[in-house]
C-alpha cells in the first residue's frame, strides 16, 4: 500500500492516518502493588438509601446490580486523602522490587482524586517516601486511562537514559462522590432525567495502586513493557463529565462510542503490536460494569475467560482499575511465565490505549548492575 507523509493510501485515494505507537526495549516493571480499602459498601444498601425515589420515579429497586452487575463497592475511612494510600502502595512497590529510593529518578502521580488543586499528588508522595531532590515529581491526569500514560512517560525517560528507574502511583477514593450523588438523587426534584445523568456515580469504588519500572537489564525478574498504541474520538468529549462531587453520562451514548473506539484501537494493535483475539493469554481491562465489560470483551473477539473480572466487588475504580486487577489477576495464579497479557482501557474524552507486558521473561536479561534484593512481584 503507497506511504504518504501522513499515512497509508487507500485504494481510493485517501489516507488512514498512523496511529501513535510506542515500542520498549528496555523497560520492565520490577514491582507492582495495590491496597483495597477497607469498608466494604454493598450495592443493596445503596438501592435501599435511594428506595422512596425510585418508587417515586417507577424505577425498579434493583436498577444498580441488575444493569452494572456490581454487588458491592470499597471506600477508605472517612478523612483518608489519595497521597496517604498511593504513598502506602508505593512503598510496598518499592520493597516488591528491592528497589532503593535514591535510585528513584522520577514520580509520576495519576489519580483522578486530589488531596489539593495544588500542590501536585506527586509532591505529595515524593515527600512521604522521602525520595532524593534529584527525583521529578508530578502528575498525568487522562481519565481513567492516566495509569498507563503514566506508565509511557515514565518509559519514555528510562528508554532514552535520562532515569534507571521510576514510580507511577494512584489513590482514588469515590465515598465523598457517591453520598454527595445519594444525597443529590435523594432530593425531591429528582426526576429520571436526574436519576440517569447520575447514575454511573453510584458505580464508583475506591483503591489505590502503583508499580515501579526500571532498565530491564537492571531488574531480570522484571515484567517485560513493550509499549502499545492508542486512539483519540474527542468529539465525544462531553459524554462522561466529573466533578469531586458527581459523575454525569450518557451512558447508552458512552457505551457504543466507546465499544467502536476499542474496536478501532484493537486493529491498530494488530497491525503494529500483531495482536490476534487468539495471541493474547491475559487481557486486563478497565472494567466498569458487566455491560462494559461483555460488549468491550466482544467487540475485539476474544475469549471472556482471559478477562479476570473484578467489578462485581469493587466497582469502577478509575485510574487504578488496570494496575489493581493486574496485580489480582497476578495474585490468583492467573499469569504464567511468558504470557502476553494486554493492558486496555478507554477513558474519558474518549481515548483509548492499549499495552503489553510479557510476564516473567523465559529468558531474562544480562544480571544486574545493582543489588535488587529478596522479593519480586510474581515469584512463588
Amino acid at each position: 500500500m503507497p506511504v504518504s507523509p501522513f499515512g497509508l493510501l487507500d485504494g481510493a485515494g485517501g489516507i488512514r492516518l498512523f496511529a501513535p505507537v510506542m515500542r520498549f526495549h528496555n523497560v520492565s516493571i520490577a514491582g507492582l502493588a495495590y491496597l483495597d480499602a477497607p469498608l466494604v459498601v454493598p450495592t443493596t444498601d445503596i438501592e435501599r438509601q435511594l428506595w422512596p425515589t425510585a418508587e417515586r420515579l417507577g424505577i425498579r429497586l434493583d436498577l444498580l446490580t441488575a444493569l452494572t452487575g456490581i454487588e458491592e463497592r470499597r471506600f477508605w475511612e472517612r478523612g483518608v486523602q489519595p497521597s496517604e494510600v498511593a504513598t502506602a502502595a508505593a512503598e510496598q512497590a518499592l520493597h516488591l522490587a528491592g528497589v532503593e529510593r535514591s535510585r528513584v529518578g522520577v514520580i509520576v502521580s495519576t489519580s483522578v482524586c486530589k488531596d489539593y488543586i495544588e500542590p501536585s499528588v506527586a509532591a505529595l508522595v515524593h515527600g512521604n517516601l522521602r525520595l532524593p531532590p534529584t527525583c521529578l515529581n508530578f502528575d498525568i491526569g487522562n481519565a481513567c486511562l492516566a495509569f498507563l500514560n503514566g506508565m509511557e512517560m515514565v518509559s519514555m525517560m528510562i528508554e532514552r537514559g535520562a532515569v534507571d528507574v521510576g514510580l507511577v502511583v494512584d489513590g482514588e477514593g469515590s465515598r465523598f462522590a457517591v453520598e454527595s450523588t445519594i444525597a443529590r438523587l435523594q432530593s425531591p426534584a429528582c426526576d429520571a432525567q436526574m436519576f440517569r445523568d447520575n447514575f454511573a456515580t453510584l458505580t464508583l469504588g475506591s483503591g489505590a495502586a502503583a508499580a515501579v519500572l526500571a532498565r530491564s537489564d537492571l531488574a531480570p525478574h522484571g515484567h517485560r513493557f513493550l509499549g502499545g498504541v492508542a486512539l483519540a474520538a474527542t468529539e465525544h468529549n462531553r459524554l462522561c463529565v466529573g466533578q469531586p462531587d458527581e459523575m454525569r453520562t450518557d451512558p447508552t451514548s458512552l457505551l457504543v462510542a466507546g465499544v467502536a473506539l476499542a474496536r478501532r484501537t484493537f486493529e491498530q494493535a494488530r497491525i503494529e503490536l500483531g495482536w490476534s483475539p487468539e495471541i493474547l493469554d491475559e487481557i486486563v481491562i478497565h472494567q466498569v460494569s458487566a455491560a462494559h465489560t461483555d460488549r468491550f470483551v466482544e467487540a475485539i473477539g476474544v475469549d471472556p475467560r482471559k478477562v479476570f473480572a473484578i467489578y462485581p466487588r469493587f466497582g469502577n475504580i478509575g485510574p487504578a482499575a488496570i494496575p489493581i486487577t493486574l496485580g489480582k489477576a497476578r495474585d490468583a495464579g492467573r499469569l504464567r511465565r511468558g504470557a502476553r497479557v494486554g493492558l486496555m482501557g478507554i477513558g474519558s474524552g474518549l481515548n483509548c490505549s492499549m499495552m503489553e507486558i510479557v510476564w516473567l521473561p523465559a529468558s531474562p536479561p544480562s544480571p544486574p548492575s545493582w543489588p535488587l534484593p529478596l522479593v519480586f512481584v510474581g515469584t512463588r
